[in-house]
Formats: C-alpha cells, sequence, structure tokens
C-alpha cells in the first residue's frame, strides 16, 4: 500500500466523518501503523493538493489539510461501491458514450482509468458502455472538456452474452477468489489480543485490497453475472470483517486526532 493510497482510503473511511481535516502530524501517526514513513506522508499530500483532491488548512494541532469538493464526490461515491450500499438495479437499458477522439497520450488513458472507474467498459477506442449513468460522468467530463453523445439503447441479443465480451468476468471473479483466501489470511493472523494500532492496520489493508476492486468490477447488476459469482462471497466476507474491525481502528484513529 502506498502512502497515497493509504491516505485516500485514511480520509474516506475515519476522516471524512470527522470533518475531512487532520494535521500533518496526525496524518503521520495515523499511517505509522502502515510502515508508511513521514516524508513518503508529506510527498503523497504534496501531490494530492497538486491534483485537487487536498487543500491546507490550518488546525489548533498545526499545518492540516482538508478535503475538497471534489474529494468529497469522489469519496461518498466510492463508499457507496465499497459497502455496495443498496441493492443494484437494472432497467435492462445501456448507457452508451461516444466521447470525441483524445490525442495526448497522458489524457487518453487518464480518461480511460476515470470511465473504468465508474463502471465504464470500452467498446472501441471512442465508445463506451455502461448498465447505467454515472453521476460522476459529467464532472469527469468537464474536467477533461470533452464533448460526448450518449445513448440509451436496448440491445438486440443476449445481454450476458454481451457482459462475457465486454468485462473480463473471468479475470474479476478470479480476483476475488484470490481476495478472499488472503483476506481470510490476514485477519487469521490478527491475535486476539491485538492492541487498536493493530487492528487498524489490519483493517486498513483489508479495506485497501477490497477498495481495488473499484477499478476492476462495474457494478454489474446480479441477473447479468455468471452463477455462483465469486464477488458476493467475497462481499459477504469483507462486511462482516471491516463491521467487526471497525471499533478498534475507530479508537485508534480518534486516540491520535485527539493528541493533536
Amino acid at each position: 500500500m502506498n502512502a497515497r493510497a493509504a491516505l485516500f482510503d485514511l480520509y474516506g473511511d475515519h476522516l471524512r466523518s470527522r470533518g475531512g481535516r487532520a494535521s500533518v502530524a496526525a496524518l503521520v501517526r495515523l499511517l505509522a501503523p502502515l510502515d508508511i514513513a513521514a516524508p513518503a506522508v508529506r510527498t503523497a499530500v504534496s501531490r494530492m493538493v497538486r491534483q485537487g483532491w487536498l487543500a491546507p488548512a490550518r488546525l489548533p494541532g498545526g499545518p492540516g489539510y482538508e478535503v475538497t469538493p471534489k474529494c468529497v464526490h469522489r469519496l461518498d461515491e466510492a463508499a457507496l461501491r465499497i459497502y455496495r450500499v443498496g441493492t443494484i438495479t437494472w432497467n435492462g437499458r445501456w448507457h452508451i458514450l461516444v466521447v470525441e477522439p483524445v490525442r495526448e497520450r497522458s489524457r487518453r488513458e487518464r480518461l480511460r482509468s476515470d470511465l473504468a472507474f465508474i463502471g465504464y467498459a470500452p467498446m472501441s477506442e471512442t465508445t463506451w458502455i455502461g448498465p447505467r449513468p454515472s453521476p460522476e460522468l459529467d464532472s469527469i467530463l468537464e474536467g477533461e472538456d470533452l464533448s460526448v453523445d450518449r445513448f440509451d439503447a436496448v440491445l438486440d441479443g443476449d445481454p450476458a452474452a454481451l457482459v462475457a465480451r465486454t468485462w473480463d468476468l473471468d479475470g474479476i471473479g478470479a480476483a476475488y477468489e484470490e481476495w478472499t483466501a488472503q483476506a481470510m489470511d490476514l485477519v487469521g493472523r490478527l491475535p486476539g489480543d491485538a492492541g487498536d494500532d493493530q487492528v487498524f492496520a489490519t483493517r486498513s489493508r483489508l479495506l485497501h485490497g477490497w477498495r481495488n476492486f473499484l477499478f476492476r468490477d462495474p457494478g454489474l447488476p446480479a441477473e447479468l453475472l455468471p452463477r455462483g459469482w465469486p464477488g458476493e462471497k467475497a462481499r459477504i466476507y469483507f462486511e462482516h470483517e471491516a463491521g467487526r474491525l471497525l471499533p478498534a481502528a475507530a479508537a485508534f484513529v480518534d486516540r491520535h486526532l485527539g493528541e493533536a
């Protein structure tokens, strides 16, 4: 887990509900159980400021950083998908985007990453498809200053076959199975008398591994997935263990925020 990813997890899972701000000293102490050194924390914070995710804030405990509106929107959207709030429904229609060609490679790769994160898959270099419109789409397109044609369409064919061709379900399913085995091993190695810093570190690593599925799993409805989808077993395990470990992890965060 690198420092930038750990900071996103920390702000999203703990600090967002505590005002979305923390001193630099508190951030360093909070990431210490993850073996992330202070210089790495400061470098990652500076990078997140340049990218518009964090903004400097003057706090009673010294200089600190708070989430920007852009970051709040992304963290809240991610939280809904991390904890799979509500039942995913599908009306049988597809949201299709035809985006103007992007010549710059870095900009093109950033767009691909952002669209994949919100659940779209490429059908060609300029055409993307998703099972529903994403509320984050407009902000992504505005940020890249791109024009796009949008279509609300019905497939003349088998939607499950389309999903199997468009998304790597075998790869995603295998990743869920691998994550579940690794997560069980990670949690199983936590001592019964573990301190809240150890629980925080274990839960953070559990969350980080699960959060990575935001970049792989588009959140397809159950009727479009193979029977016995491994993601469901993984989801049940994650939600149970994340909830069980939360009180001690939250106590660790509150203690170090209080010290600031």
